[in-house]
């Protein structure tokens, strides 16, 4: 019977302790996540917009020829398909490249 005070007691603390609230976890709730639409862009500034737009085309102008082409194959769905089955260079011969002979 005394230790099942003690163990009840030590259960009682033990929820306490890991089941308390403090102001911290309470201010999650104080922030709506939706934002006007007026100040949505507010995070990034002008200039850092300018930077990403030019960092995006750096990155795009220097991709690999084969992977420019890829993309391209992966936005056809034809293409798309073949490739899994054939490869790559197999669909892009078939549906991007000129057969010779023809116009």
């Amino acid at each position: 019977m005394r230790s099942l005070l003690l163990l009840s007691i030590l259960a009682a603390l033990a929820m306490l302790t890991l089941c308390y609230e403090s102001h911290e976890s309470m201010e999650s709730y104080e922030v709506n996540p939706f934002l006007n639409r007026r100040h949505a862009n507010t995070f990034i500034s002008p200039q850092q917009r300018w930077r990403a737009k030019i960092q995006e085309r750096l990155r795009e102008s220097s991709k690999p020829a084969f992977e420019r082409n890829r993309e391209a194959c992966d936005d056809y769905k034809l293409c798309d398909q073949y490739a899994r089955i054939y490869g790559y260079n197999a669909a892009l011969n078939r549906f991007y490249r000129q057969r010779r002979g023809a116009e």
